[in-house]
Formats: C-alpha cells, structure tokens, sequence
C-alpha cells in the first residue's frame, strides 16, 4: 500500500510539474486577477538534520525552498499587510491585482531566525500569529512533546490512552501510530489532553532536560524587532486550544488576554487572529462574534484556497489560506497557490 500511494503521489507531482511547464498556473493567474491567496507557515527548518525531535508536519519549508518560495510570490503576486487588508474590508483602499498575505502560525523561533531575513530581503510583510503562553518559554506546544517522546523513547512496544497497545517495527510505523494519537487527543477537551501528555514522558520511560526546548520559541523581544520592521504580531490565543471545545467563557478569555498581551508586549494595536487548527469545526457563528467582541478586525482559517475579493468583506472572520508543507514540491507549491491543488495536510 506504501509504495502504491508514493507512486500515486509521484504521478500527481509529475502532472503539477508539466503544467508548471506549459503556464497553466501563469493562465490562471491571469484570467482571475481579484482572488486573494493567503499563504500559512508554520516553521521554516531543515528537518533532515540529526538533532530534529519535534513536530515534523509543522515544518512548512526549508530556507532554501522556502527562499525560492518567495522570490516566485514576489514576481508573481502583490504582497500586502493585514491592514491594508482591515483598510479594504473597511472599505476605505482597494486591493491590487493577485493580492498574497504571508503568515505564520504559533511563534516560533525560526520565523525570526531564518524567515525574517529573507522577507526582509525580498521587502515582503507577513503575519505571525502568536500563541503567547509559548513566547519567551521554554514551554513545548504538546505535539511537539509528543515528538520528542517518541523519538527518544528506546521503547518499542506502548499502552497510549484512547489509542491501546501499539507496536512499532521502524521509524515510519512509529511516526503513524503517533499522528493517529495525536488526532485522536485533538478530539478531548482541552483539560484532559493536557492531563494525558503530561504523563507521556514517564508513559515512555523518556527524560525531558529543562533546556529541551528552550531555542524553540521566540522571544518578546524578537517580537518587537519583527514588529518594527514590516512584521505584524497577530493573535492565536493564548494556549492554543481548540476553540470551539471551550466553554464560551473560556474561549473569550483566551482571545482578550491572547491580544491584551501582544498589544502591551509590542505597543500597537492587534488586529488579526487565526484560529487554532483552523478546519470548518473549528469555528462557528457564535466563535465568530466573540473574535469581534475581542476588537479583532479580521479571522484566518486553515480552510484551503484562494477568496473572491467581493466575497471577503462578509467573510472577513473566516478567510482561507493555502496550508504548505515541507513535502510540496515546487510545482505543487505553485498550484497550491492557483487554488487548482487542493492538497492540504490534516495537521495544522
């Protein structure tokens, strides 16, 4: 069944690459030039290294592509920040033709590191969302603790909550039987998921340093460089839960202290929020009202493909974006983009 869908995989990639070739994705380009495209990056890293033990699907690009990636937008599209974006559903500028926002999720440290200076030499803005629990800690998102277990346990054989007894015979039944969990945990209520990846490190007879995951996050102060320099700080909540399993209460709180924090962290207003995981059930009309309440002026999802401009004032708390992947290649990278692939990864 592997090698079936790696050569299913092969011939789709094959297919995206000649169509690059021919100019499909320049002719639809063209032919819908009032579409905006939101790209969503997460990490920008070289997972291939030895001393790689966190999340590896939140690992949207390397430099190196992710470089390539944005010298092409910078050819191809118009690159705005979000206000300009709040300034046209506000009515008060319209957008340029092939409009593109950048934006990353959560926070972490090489949005600054490796990045930034690349934005920064193409002079392209971006949105990172900020999950601000995590700022300035050393404190793991529980994916990323859960990779780390798992690549460290010297255990082949495990009883995971909800999940039972799992064996693993190599690397790759390892990482599936972790994303499986995983999915399975994003199904609980927040305080029960803490509780149970609380106890996985002892579950797998694994010792975590202190220091584990220290360079992982940015800090406040990288923050407010980015800020001043073309980079918007955006919400994301404050622990990244799924919002939508919170009671209402808890869920407004999240949003109000999540933007109070970056607004007195950073000294401007905060304008933006993504939800967390971001699919269909992850927000809803009542969610919707409490981002408002919040005084956030715009929403992203992680609902693939691009917006029709005219469609984006009424629904400017629930705009999609284009999820990216190390895996993408080039080709599909760009079709991604068109919003002719819709190929987009559960974990998010």
């Amino acid at each position: 069944m592997t090698n079936r869908n790696e050569y299913r995989l092969t011939r789709v990639d094959r297919s995206l690459a000649l169509l690059h070739r021919i100019g499909v994705f320049d002719f639809a380009r063209s032919i819908s030039p009032n579409f905006l495209t939101v790209l969503n990056y997460h990490r920008i890293d070289d997972p291939s290294h030895e001393d790689f033990d966190t999340f590896l699907p939140n690992i949207s690009a390397t430099p190196s592509d992710f470089a390539l990636q944005m010298d092409y937008v910078a050819q191809h599209y118009n690159v705005i920040s979000g206000a300009e974006l709040v300034a046209f559903v506000k009515g008060k500028r319209k957008l340029p033709a092939r409009a593109a926002i950048i934006t990353f999720d959560d926070g972490y440290l090489d949005n600054y590191t490796k990045a930034f200076p690349i934005l920064k030499a193409r002079n392209l803005p971006a949105i990172i969302f900020l999950t601000t629990d995590f700022i300035g800690t050393g404190k793991p998102f529980y994916w990323d603790l859960i990779a780390y277990c798992f690549h460290h346990t010297t255990l082949e054989k495990v009883d995971l909550p909800y999940l039972g007894s799992q064996v693993w015979v190599d690397e790759s039944t390892r990482a599936e039987i972790m994303y499986s969990w995983i999915g399975l945990l994003k199904e609980l209520s927040e305080s029960e998921k803490r509780k149970i990846v609380d106890q996985l490190p002892e579950l797998m007879k694994v010792s975590v340093p202190e220091d584990a995951f220290g360079n992982i996050m940015m800090s406040w102060s990288n923050a407010r460089e980015l800020s001043e320099n073309g980079i918007e700080m955006a919400g994301h909540t404050v622990s990244h839960p799924i919002l939508t399993r919170l009671p209402p209460e808890e869920a407004s709180w999240e949003l109000i202290n999540c933007k109070r924090q970056i607004e007195d962290q950073i000294n401007k207003r905060v304008i933006s929020f993504a939800y967390p995981n971001g699919r269909s059930a992850d927000f809803n009309s009542e969610l919707i009202r409490r981002v408002q309440q919040a005084g956030f002026e715009v929403a992203f999802t992680l609902l693939p493909g691009q917006m029709r401009y005219g469609d984006i004032p009424k629904n400017r708390f629930a705009i999609r974006r284009v999820f990216l992947s190390y895996k993408d290649t080039f080709p599909r990278f760009a079709a991604k983009l068109t919003g002719i692939n819709r190929i987009n990864s559960k974990y998010g």
